[in-house]
């Protein structure tokens, strides 16, 4: 089987590449990945998986930080004139995460894969002289969103392995489900596909990411630990205009309750049982120099070491809110736009990992286990999963790229996809082998 995989990839190459190009020239933001998902579920029941999608997939009311119906319309409108099936995008209900199952017997194991499906937010350099997206035609054609993370390489890896697996159907047993995820920028969208029920009965999840911890091509970490548990809230504030110079006692400031809040936020006592985040990143306030500002909007995140020491400061920064709008005479709102859970990679699926990269030349440089230090919706489902019986863990293969990512420069040497498929395919058979 060692042999088909390596074969079948070198066959791959091309369409690896040529995916991740599309998906990179396409790129769309959390919960409006229409485009994406719709040829991703094209090609995965052409492989003959079975497909789960829409509203069996995503549960609705566990969705966080969603655009509204108009925003949501416009990207399936805007996903079909880029080259989307209209059928399949309106079979969505408006829902673009989705899983692919395929079975090969009644009994055995059940192994998942994830993959996330979004791109950042912002815009791709488009300096064809600095860049080479840019230079060679494939950079983000849609404003304010570009991929400069690497998903786009992730579900072209996630497609390959899925033909991969395909082609060995009759030398597996048990089943295997690749789950596509939306929204993993903001840690959105792995509570609601868990809650569809995407994770029931996985007994081996495996996440992956290409770059971030493994720096460059030929390194390999096949486990995480450190997760931080987060909390993404939206606080709006609301007080009363009034006239700045003839009559500002007539007001209630909610730029100043939103200041204040900011300030004090950050000023949370940390925690001795381990590492706390605080970070306000965003305040949107007022209406004009002379008028006492009515509105403020605060976006924000805590992080935690565990899920424990993120509600402590969840707890905190509710206190504050609290007080900081009663101080300027203001009512307020949290709502929860995202979040995910902490968690840590089992040492037997780590294990199987190393002893199988250990075996595929291009790893020169492997670390069995890493603490993670920042979030990933990843460890929301692995956490599930562990919960529930279940092993997981979350790799990070090495890639040559060009900057940091969510730098608007992001790119990287495509070849260095192809070791993660191959690495993914056999630690897939391993655990799946009659």
């Amino acid at each position: 089987m060692d042999s088909f995989i390596t074969e079948k990839i070198k066959q791959l190459k091309d369409s690896i590449i040529t995916n991740r190009r599309d998906f990179h020239m396409y790129p769309e933001f959390g919960w409006t990945e229409f485009r994406t998902s719709a040829i991703a579920i094209a090609k995965m029941k052409k492989l003959g998986y079975k497909i789960t999608m829409g509203k069996d997939a995503v549960s609705k009311s566990d969705m966080m930080g969603v655009p509204s119906e108009l925003e949501l319309k416009e990207h399936q409108e805007r996903a079909i004139s880029q080259g989307a099936d209209k059928e399949l995008v309106d079979s969505m209900e408006g829902i673009t995460g989705f899983w692919a199952d395929m079975v090969f017997s009644e009994h055995g194991p059940f192994v998942a894969l994830r993959f996330d499906l979004d791109s950042n937010d912002g815009n791709e350099c488009q300096d064809a002289d600095t860049h080479r997206p840019a230079k060679e035609g494939f950079s983000s054609v849609n404003k304010g969103a570009m991929h400069a993370c690497g998903h786009d390489g992730h579900v072209s890896i996630g497609l390959a392995v899925a033909e991969v697996i395909a082609g060995l159907k009759t030398k597996l047993n048990g089943r295997i489900r690749f789950i596509f995820q939306p929204a993993e920028e903001g840690l959105r969208g792995a509570a609601p596909m868990i809650a569809a029920g995407a994770c029931d009965g996985v007994d081996y999840i495996l996440g992956m990411h290409i770059g971030f911890q493994a720096g460059k091509s030929g390194d390999l970490i096949c486990g995480a630990k450190g997760f931080l548990a987060s909390t993404k809230w939206d606080v709006n504030f609301f007080g009363k205009s009034a006239h700045a110079g003839a009559s500002p006692e007539e007001g209630e400031n909610a730029l100043l309750a939103a200041a204040v809040a900011t300030i004090n936020l950050h000023a949370i006592s940390r925690h001795g049982g381990g590492t706390t985040r605080i970070n306000v990143g965003k305040i949107i306030a007022g209406e004009g120099r002379n008028v006492i500002a009515p509105n403020a909007l605060l976006q924000m995140e805590t992080r935690g070491l565990t899920t424990e020491l993120d509600a402590y400061m969840v707890e905190q920064s509710r206190r504050v809110i609290k007080a900081s709008a009663e101080m300027y005479g203001c009512t307020y709102t949290i709502d929860v736009v995202g979040g995910t859970k902490s968690g840590e990679s089992s040492q037997e699926i780590i294990d199987i990992v190393y002893e199988t990269a250990k075996d595929i030349p291009f790893y020169k440089n492997i670390e069995k286990l890493k603490d993670f230090g920042a979030g990933e919706d990843f460890a929301h489902m692995m956490s599930y999963v562990q919960l529930n019986g279940g092993l997981g863990t979350y790799l990070q293969s090495g890639i040559d790229k060009t900057a940091g990512h969510h730098n608007n420069k992001f790119d990287f040497k495509e070849e260095d996809l192809l070791p993660p498929v191959e690495l993914l395919s056999k630690a897939v058979v391993h655990l799946l082998k009659k």
